[in-house]
């Protein structure tokens, strides 16, 4: 007798979405958008800089047509701490409510993003580099990779047997200065992927990125000819360049002071973290028309050009606490981002015209790395992850057909140049596009910035790490706080930290929320004797019971 044969159709995948709404056809200002049978998930939250716009005003993107079609993103996931990659969170996480996830620095930048707006900060969720865990409708594995700030990670995503790649930024770094290698292995293991969605903005560039630690034995040997004061610009976030720096400045017995609240905050919040254990004292403003010109080193902001940056008032000689002079040296230890390029020489023919020497990039070759992955790099990755499919995202429509020509000569498929605004569908196998959204600027003043600091003058905000012992019923405090204050003679965090940990010996409270409120109260008291100034103090509390 014949039996009858079943023939097992194997299942189909469901279909990814993707839409990016940002990073896309530009440089900057990544969002890109992750969706999985109507369930959605964010990877990065970016702003970027106007210089084409008067006053040059930040963007960031348009997600106002999300709650018209029905997407309620369910997480966040922050690749690592650049202001292109979560710079937009204090304006764009209220209209999303959802958890944010990151790694410490980047959870700490993340933090001071939505204090600066007067948002709480406990939706923000930490991860070390490395870890899996479950965002949205997504499992998500991080992945160390080097870049130009540290704990900066790539995520394997994975839901239905979907495995995609999002590189975030990255290079092949043999020698950081901080962070860790992108190791082969990490990515070997996770070989063969479906899609890699990958970083194209030095696809252009045919040579290795230069390794941190060459900068930091460029910016060392430069700075044994310099004979007068010595400034030198780059991102705040680049703390790797920010250590290499006041190392050079201690070996070299120069005082190292800061220019730019953004060089403080990080500098501070570097400190906490444990990254700048070496870094020397530093020394205020103020106190460095005191000292001989060749025992000064300034850290400054503004590399960019950014026409309300440190660097720029310097330059103009509007700065109260400092002139430059004939002889002094200033060094431009970035590179220009696209589409600042006449701002940033303007500001180095400015600080030319007062006399200073001037050092850049351009001329002095080494004192800038990227943090992006040039061409070799490219072929390294995806020789590593063999993925069967590319979507070239971060960088424009040039940087993406190179990084497609590059993915190629292996053999590897790539279908589209996404833009911003267009609404993809991948089924494991191709690619294919919905539709197209139309995207609107979303354009934000910096002059309404730099107001909003005067009417909060002396004011405190503190975020606090706490954890319940249910034990004994008692709130205890964990890691480091971050202490934003607008006070310049605030008291010391050891203080202030043993003030803390005293009142909450005292202290029921029955949630987080309460607890932040009874704190309120004692610490404005405490703090308005501790100064003898009125001051008013807001403490965020962040319950990290069930984190631990």
């Amino acid at each position: 007798m014949d039996q009858t044969r079943v023939q097992v159709r194997p299942r189909r995948r469901s279909e990814i979405e993707i839409l990016p709404l940002g990073g896309c056809g530009e440089i900057g200002m990544n969002l890109m958008l992750y969706g999985f049978q109507s369930r959605w998930l964010i990877v990065d939250c970016g702003m970027a800089l106007r210089q084409d716009l008067p006053d040059t005003p930040l963007q960031i993107p348009d997600i106002s047509s999300l709650a018209t079609l029905g997407i309620r993103p369910e997480a966040i996931v922050i690749t690592h701490g650049h202001e292109d990659h979560l710079g937009a969170l204090g304006w764009l996480w209220p209209r999303l409510g959802c958890p944010i996830y990151a790694t410490p620095l980047a959870a700490g930048i993340a933090r001071q993003k939505l204090v600066e707006q007067g948002l709480a900060t406990d939706a923000i969720r930490t991860f070390a580099p490395g870890d899996h865990f479950s965002a949205g409708p997504f499992s998500v594995q991080s992945i160390n990779v080097s870049h130009s700030i540290p704990e900066s990670v790539s995520l394997l995503l994975e839901v239905d047997r979907h495995r995609i790649l999002h590189t975030g930024d990255w290079k092949i770094d043999p020698d950081p200065v901080l962070g860790a290698k992108t190791l082969e292995q990490d990515f070997a293991r996770i070989a063969p992927v479906d899609l890699v969605v990958g970083d194209s903005t030095n696809a252009m560039v045919e040579n290795h990125s230069h390794s941190e630690s060459e900068v930091a034995a460029t910016l060392e040997q430069l700075m044994e000819g310099c004979r007068g004061r010595v400034v030198v610009s780059c991102f705040a976030s680049n703390l790797a360049r920010i250590l290499a720096t006041g190392r050079a400045a201690g070996r070299h017995r120069r005082r190292i002071a800061l220019l730019g609240r953004a060089m403080e905050k990080m500098v501070r919040l570097g400190r906490e973290l444990g990254y700048l254990k070496d870094f020397p004292d530093i020394v205020p403003l103020s106190d460095i028309g005191y000292l001989p010109p060749e025992e000064i080193l300034i850290l400054a902001t503004g590399s960019q050009g950014e026409p309300r940056a440190a660097l720029s008032r310097l330059a103009a000689n509007q700065h109260s606490a400092l002139e430059i002079e004939p002889g002094d040296s200033i060094i431009f230890s970035s590179r220009a981002i696209p589409g600042n390029e006449r701002a940033v020489m303007r500001l180095q023919q400015a600080f030319t015209q007062r006399g200073a020497q001037v050092y850049s990039d351009e001329v002095y070759p080494g004192l800038h790395a990227s943090g992006h992955p040039g061409k070799d790099e490219l072929l390294s990755m995806y020789q590593w992850v063999r993925p069967s499919h590319l979507l070239p995202v971060h960088g424009e429509r040039d940087h993406q057909k190179t990084h497609c020509e590059i993915a190629g000569t292996l053999g590897i498929e790539s279908s589209i140049l996404p833009v911003n605004g267009q609404w993809l569908r991948w089924n494991g196998k191709r690619m294919t596009m919905e539709k197209t959204l139309t995207l609107s600027p979303v354009i934000i003043s910096q002059r309404k910035r730099a107001r909003k600091p005067s009417s909060r003058q002396n004011d405190t905000v503190i975020v606090l790490p706490v954890i319940y012992q249910a034990d004994i019923a008692q709130w205890q405090r964990v890691g480091r706080m971050l202490v934003d204050s607008q006070i310049e003679a605030f008291v010391d965090e050891d203080t202030l930290g043993d003030w803390i940990d005293i009142t909450l010996e005292g202290m029921t409270a029955r949630s987080s929320r309460e607890l932040a409120h009874l704190l309120e109260a004692l610490a404005n008291r405490w703090l308005n004797e501790q100064l003898r100034q009125s001051s008013r103090v807001m403490i965020d509390v962040v319950d990290t019971t069930l984190n631990n």
